[in-house]
């Protein structure tokens, strides 16, 4: 099986093609995944694909699960590891996103329209399908979007996503105001998905490069993490 030291750079593991259309796949589920229908979706056998995985595994950039099925053995279920960073590969996607930030105005009127299609972006990148415990569903697709969420619990009763990780750092940098409404707009349309019982309490951004931007919940997802012993 081909391993690979933990402390190589994980753009190492996606040096080859397939891992990363496997990385690239399942940052598009925002759910997880079994080896099966990642195998399908990319037309490959199941047995190539796993030992991918296992490489993006060791590289630190996917994380395995095993669900438990009524039959035989636990299957095992990947998805985007909250530490995954795996570097600057679209360079030009990040050019047409300053060139975007620039052409829009950031004046009151505009940073609310901007807000408001935010949130009809994040109602399309929440998944399809909800199943399983929200607040793992939304932590899930903070990680699957690069922000290598921290979960952080107050004595009141919140729920704070840390976010260790700014994917929008090129462009935060020049247009920090309109990155972070637009995002404040996908957070809202994810919540209306995946938990519309939740609300956000404070979207606090700080510098991009050091990141730990927060999000603050309460309500449903804040509730169900409280719970968990």
């Amino acid at each position: 099986m081909l391993r690979m030291d933990r402390a190589s750079r994980p753009h190492a593991a996606l040096a080859q093609p397939t891992r990363t259309r496997l990385f690239d796949l399942l940052g598009e589920l925002r759910r997880c995944a079994g080896t099966n229908e990642l195998a399908g979706r990319l037309g490959l056998h199941p047995n190539g694909v796993r030992v991918h995985l296992e490489v993006l595994l060791d590289a630190g950039l996917v994380v395995r699960d095993r669900a438990r099925q009524a039959r035989g053995r636990p299957r095992d279920m990947w998805s985007i590891a909250p530490d995954a960073q795996p570097g600057d590969r679209l360079d030009a996607y990040t050019d047409l996103a300053r060139w975007l930030a620039a052409a829009i105005t950031p004046d009151g009127r505009g940073l609310r329209e901007l807000e408001s299609s935010g949130r009809a972006l994040g109602r399309q990148l929440a998944p399809n399908a909800v199943t399983g415990p929200p607040e793992a569903i939304m932590h899930t697709v903070l990680a699957a979007l690069g922000f290598q969420p921290r979960r952080e619990l107050d004595a009141s009763g919140t729920l704070t996503y840390r976010l260790c990780n700014c994917p929008y750092r090129e462009v935060a940098r020049e247009h920090q105001d309109i990155v972070c409404t637009l995002h404040r707009g996908i957070t809202r349309g994810l919540l209306d998905v995946i938990d519309p019982t939740t609300t956000l309490a404070a979207f606090q951004p700080t510098e991009p490069d050091t990141a730990g931007c927060l999000i603050t919940l309460r309500g449903g997802l804040a509730d169900s993490a409280h719970s968990v012993p």
